[in-house]
């Protein structure tokens, strides 16, 4: 069994998902945590190093969508028997507000699930769950 895979049954165990986070070194560059206000929500606290545009200061678009996209990798993995990282198939973003320089937030929910593929729909806020700052649909290959 893979070092991942080993993480992952640990994780869903335990309910501890920190260790999985740190072992993807794209989630460990971003910062993403899970989220203190529910469970279930990821957090993307401000890093100046995901920081696009200076004078506003706003989140770069690429770190936001990766953000997203990671946020669904780890949800499918704590809802489902998943014991290895989810393949992304399709990952489509809706960019819709601007991230400002402060703590970013993502809810996923998955959407429909074949025997392979799954679709997961991404929500992104900061202030407010009603003003999105983002919105996301993601395709997954699962084996």
């Amino acid at each position: 069994m893979s070092t991942i895979a080993q993480l992952v049954e640990n994780a869903q165990k335990n309910g501890d998902w920190s260790p999985c986070i740190e072992a993807i070194p794209y989630a460990r560059l971003l910062g993403i945590q899970l989220s203190e206000i529910e469970a279930g929500v990821f957090c993307l606290p401000p890093k100046k190093s995901n920081i696009g545009n200076p004078t506003l200061p706003a989140l770069h678009g690429g770190a936001l969508g990766g953000f997203m996209e990671m946020s669904a990798i780890f949800h499918l993995m704590m809802s489902m028997e998943v014991h290895k990282v989810p393949k992304v198939v399709d990952f489509s973003i809706d960019y819709l507000r601007p991230g400002h320089f402060k703590n970013t937030y993502a809810r996923c929910e998955i959407v429909r699930f074949g025997r392979k593929l799954v679709n997961v729909g991404v929500d992104s806020w900061q202030d407010d769950s009603q003003k999105l700052v983002a919105r996301a649909r993601a395709q997954f290959l699962i084996d």
